[in-house]
């Protein structure tokens, strides 16, 4: 088949690549940072006016972020990619009916895993690491935010399926608006009403909740290819097993982080109580540091995800010279601003750690080492994240699954129970380098070898377009 020309109408066909990557990558970063500021802005307010212990506690809760993030990146990420797709190939009821299986998945899934959560909240607490000086904490904030889950996995969902209707701009205002408000409110509930931990938790899912409505507004009123109705909501299996075929590396990624968060927090735990450092102040620095790297990687997943709709649209088109041109540039910037937050990390640890309140020696000394240490690595996160993406873009799920268990669950999870059982908790923090760099090397495998598929695609696609001329 030809360069399809039949899609001229529509900008991702023909607009200049960088031009589409700024208008869908930088509200899809922002959206990203902004979510991820959520758990940030909780920490700092509540190390200011609980301490350690109440940071220890979101640390121990922040499995079930991830948890929630793996449902609605699943769902949402596997939606839109499915949906752009169907729109490159001017099927736009198909992309309409992706909308509406999306919407009753991610609300049914969304009741369903809060209820799970609340019946064995202690249970599930215990297993994320919880000690008995951090428990109540723990159970205050971690029950609050269960009980907001399927607004902030629709608002997640929601989000992706807006950017790929051509509104990544609203995406980005829906999440915003939702982090204003959470800035508001924590101060208020912690300081002012004296709520702690469970005025930071009520905030968040406030914030979450105006997300979720303005959202679906969106779509029930001014959506452009496609709109929330009721004839579009009945469930699918076809498009389901869709959705979840290419959404699986996304949720993977967010699984695996969940699981690694829950064998980090009982290794940390456990070694921290075994040395000088003390398992609570192991725990707590340590949920400050994944907080950290969590901002950086956000930018990387918000620039791979602001190219999904690009790269999907081009696919369906038959126009590979805008994928590859598309994906490289996607993975300059990633690269570009993963270096750029390494540098930071590794050069100035002290004032970034400053923001989360002041502690003992102790406290500091770990946090700086552990953020130097453990982070040394995560330069190259920005064109793996982004090359996972690219796979999901391009209908290849099965090369996206790979490549998502890679770091986390095949790397990073074991060198964690190992290495600990040689170096003690030091053994915890070269884990993280090592899984980074290893991967890195995987991955840029993967890349070379699809490069050169691009390559022979363009070509091909070359001598066609000659031909028919």
């Amino acid at each position: 088949m030809n360069q399809n020309t039949s899609n001229i109408g529509n900008p991702l066909g023909y607009e200049p690549i960088g031009k589409l990557l700024k208008m869908f990558a930088l509200p899809s970063v922002i959206s990203m940072l902004v979510n991820a500021i959520y758990n940030i802005v909780d920490q700092i307010f509540i190390g200011q006016g609980v301490g350690y212990l109440g940071n220890a506690a979101t640390t121990v809760s922040f499995p079930i972020v991830s948890i929630i993030l793996a449902i609605a990146t699943l769902i949402g990420a596997g939606g839109s990619a499915y949906a752009a797709i169907k729109l490159g190939e001017k099927r736009e009821e198909e992309a309409q009916k992706t909308l509406g299986n999306v919407f009753m998945l991610s609300l049914f899934s969304g009741v369903v895993i809060a209820i799970i959560g609340l019946v064995f909240l202690d249970p599930i607490l215990n297993l994320f690491g919880a000690t008995p000086s951090n428990l109540e904490y723990s159970r205050q904030y971690a029950s609050i935010i269960l009980i907001g889950l399927p607004f902030n996995v629709l608002s997640i969902s929601l989000s992706n399926m807006a950017r790929t209707d051509g509104s990544p701009s609203l995406s980005m205002y829906a999440i915003v608006i939702g982090a204003i408000l959470n800035c508001v409110l924590d101060p208020l509930y912690i300081f002012v009403f004296h709520w702690g931990v469970a005025g930071a938790a009520i905030a968040t899912i406030s914030s979450q909740i105006l997300s979720a409505v303005v959202l679906m507004y969106y779509f029930w009123k001014k959506g452009k290819s496609m709109h929330l109705h009721k004839s579009a909501m009945k469930l699918e299996p076809y498009i389901i097993q869709r959705i979840l075929s290419l959404g699986i590396s996304s949720c993977i990624t967010q699984s695996a982080a969940a699981i690694m968060q829950i064998i980090l927090n009982n290794s940390l735990v456990y070694y921290g109580n075994q040395s000088s450092v003390g398992g609570d102040v192991a725990l707590s620095a340590m949920g400050i540091v994944l907080k950290i790297s969590m901002i950086i990687v956000a930018v990387c997943i918000g620039i791979g995800v602001g190219s999904q709709p690009i790269m999907g649209f081009n696919r369906g088109a038959n126009l590979p010279k805008r994928i590859k041109k598309t994906y490289l540039l996607a993975v300059g910037c990633a690269t570009f601003v993963v270096l750029l937050g390494w540098l930071l990390c590794e050069l100035i640890p002290d004032l970034i750690l400053k923001v989360f309140g002041n502690a003992d020696d102790a406290f500091t000394d770990f946090a700086l080492k552990a953020m130097r240490i453990y982070l040394f690595g995560i330069f190259t996160s920005g064109f793996q994240i982004v090359t996972t993406n690219y796979f999901q873009a391009t209908g290849q799920p099965m090369k996206a699954s790979i490549l998502s268990t890679l770091r986390q669950l095949l790397l990073l999870i074991p060198l964690i129970v190992i290495l600990p059982m040689f170096f003690g908790l030091d053994g915890i923090l070269y884990a993280g380098p090592l899984a980074d760099i290893s991967s890195g090397i995987i991955v840029l495998c993967f890349a070379y070898h699809e490069i050169k598929k691009l390559n022979a695609w363009i070509h091909k696609a070359s001598k066609e377009s000659v031909s028919a001329a």
